[in-house]
C-alpha cells in the first residue's frame, strides 16, 4: 500500500519559540503557528486553525534564532500523531507536524535579525553569497 505525508505550511508564530535539547543534547524547538482559512462566509470574521510545530536539530536552532511572535514562516514536513499517558492517567493524543524545512515568507528587513537571548553558539545561517549557477549566455546553449 502507498502511502505520502507531506504538509506545507504558512502561518505566524503564535509565541516566541523556545529552544530545549533532549536527554542526548539534540535541539529541539516546539511552537504554534496561526494558519488563516482561505474562506469566510459572508457575515464572519475570518478564522485560523493553530498548528503545533516540532522542529529538530539545525530546524529548531534556526526557528529559534530569527523567529519571534508574529512572524510569518512557511514550514513543510509531515504529520504525526502521538499520544501519552498524563500525571492524572488520563491518555492523551496530539497531533503535530514534523518539520523537515522551515524558511522565511517575507523580504529580508531588520524584522527577521537574530532574537536577542539566544545561545550564541548557534551557527550562522547567512548566504556566503557564492552561487552554484552559472549564467548562460544565449538560449541556443539549453540543452533542450
Amino acid at each position: 500500500m502507498a502511502s505520502f505525508n507531506k504538509v506545507i505550511l504558512v502561518g505566524n508564530l503564535v509565541a516566541d519559540p523556545e529552544l530545549k535539547q533532549t536527554a542526548n543534547g539534540i535541539p529541539v524547538s516546539s511552537f504554534r503557528i496561526a494558519v488563516s482559512r482561505r474562506f469566510v462566509k459572508q457575515g464572519e470574521q475570518a478564522q485560523a486553525d493553530f498548528i503545533d510545530i516540532v522542529c529538530w536539530r539545525q530546524n529548531a536552532e534556526f526557528v529559534t534564532r530569527y523567529f519571534s511572535k508574529g512572524k510569518a514562516i512557511l514550514v513543510c514536513g509531515s504529520l504525526q500523531t502521538r499520544s501519552w499517558v498524563d500525571n492524572n492517567n488520563v491518555k492523551r493524543f496530539t497531533t503535530e507536524v514534523v518539520a523537515d524545512e522551515v524558511t522565511f515568507v517575507e523580504k529580508k528587513s531588520g524584522d527577521y535579525a537574530p532574537r536577542e537571548n539566544t545561545p550564541s553558539e548557534l551557527p550562522n545561517y547567512s548566504s556566503s553569497g557564492e552561487s552554484s549557477f552559472e549564467d548562460l549566455s544565449a538560449d541556443d546553449e539549453l540543452p533542450f
